[in-house]
């Protein structure tokens, strides 16, 4: 997926201000040790004289100058006042192209989410959204990430994802994430809430949305469910859940964690038969599932919710189904291509 615009120079632009800033300091120091030296002034009088004089302000001088200090006055207004002005305007054409920069970097962001589609939506960049961020950039997936917090907008202009900065439970921030043309909508902010108001918000611009949420506190699930949440999941039982299975049943969650871990050969995937699928209406001994791709049919999800495990050989496959096969991913990509698209989320109740 193509990174998402990021204001470059910015290291350039800082060197260039630590530079003008030591080119100005260093006109104000060495103009004052003029003085001192030709006039024997204090320091900090001929600091406060090299001030004025390049400022124009003309308080006058503060002490009588001789002829000698006269002339080197005149030339430290002459040359001083061509150095301060190039390093004032340096300074300005910094902080104006810098401001050019970030508004032209928001539009064109902007502009490559309006071209988005088949999209997922991730409300909330902490430990979980960012983890899912991962998963899905490293599939290919498109994605753009809803996040208000200022310290995590900097470390997504850094990281290449396209975003929106912006509250998550507002429908025009939403609406700016391409929410009408999104194919799904995960909102794992912190606060239970605000999940809520998110799967609120995010039902009510589209009914047909596919939205997963995350519950943190008991009780939190019913809510979000109740709020049109397609799926909820806690973090803490899924995670207290895989710690027991790996007790009792190592072996089991050794084999499904290489089934869904990428880089190696083959793996477990669940593919959609789409409406112009070489598969619909034909029956599994017939389909070549088994016999040309080598793969094994762990289940089939009917359009209705109903899940067919380990189906016979009679089973006829039908337009809707979600295949759930296990084997070598080029032939699980062969599959993909017979039902006509790959993983497409279930469709509402």
């Amino acid at each position: 997926m193509p990174g998402a615009f990021i204001p470059s120079g910015g290291r350039i632009t800082l060197r260039r201000i630590l530079i003008l800033t030591a080119i100005l300091l260093a006109l104000l120091v060495f103009g004052s040790l003029g003085l001192v030296w030709l006039e024997g002034w204090n320091f900090f009088d001929a600091l406060y004289m090299t001030v004025t004089t390049l400022a124009t302000v003309g308080y006058g001088e503060i002490h009588p100058l001789s002829r000698t200090g006269r002339l080197y006055n005149m030339a430290l207004i002459l040359a001083g006042m061509g150095v301060l002005a190039y390093v004032i305007t340096s300074l300005a054409r910094i902080v104006v192209e810098g401001e050019i920069r970030e508004v032209l970097g928001k539009r064109k962001l902007i502009k490559h989410i309006k071209r988005l589609k088949d999209h997922y939506i991730i409300c909330g960049f902490g430990r979980i959204g960012e983890i899912i961020a991962r998963q899905l950039q490293e599939r290919g997936v498109p994605l753009v990430i809803v996040e208000n917090r200022s310290e995590k907008l900097t470390l997504l202009e850094q990281s290449g994802y396209y975003f929106v900065g912006g509250d998550a439970t507002r429908e025009e921030v939403l609406q700016e994430a391409g929410i009408e043309r999104a194919r799904g909508l995960v909102s794992v902010v912190s606060s239970d809430a605000d999940n809520v108001y998110i799967v609120l918000t995010a039902r009510s611009l589209r009914s047909d949305l596919y939205i997963v949420a995350r519950a943190e506190e008991m009780g939190a699930e019913k809510k979000l469910q109740r709020a049109g949440a397609d799926r909820v999941e806690s973090p803490y039982e899924m995670g207290g859940r895989k710690m027991a299975f790996a007790i009792l049943r190592p072996t089991v969650t050794t084999f499904m964690e290489l089934a869904m871990t990428e880089g190696v050969d083959w793996s477990m995937e669940e593919v959609r038969v789409g409406d112009g699928s070489l598969l619909a209406g034909v029956a599994l001994k017939d389909s070549g599932i088994r016999q040309k791709l080598d793969l094994i049919l762990v289940a089939i999800k009917r359009a209705d919710g109903e899940m067919l495990f380990n189906p016979t050989l009679e089973t006829t496959i039908q337009v809707g189904d979600t295949l759930i096969a296990l084997g070598l991913r080029k032939n699980l990509e062969a599959l993909e291509g017979c039902c006509g698209f790959a993983f497409s989320p279930p469709a509402t109740s």
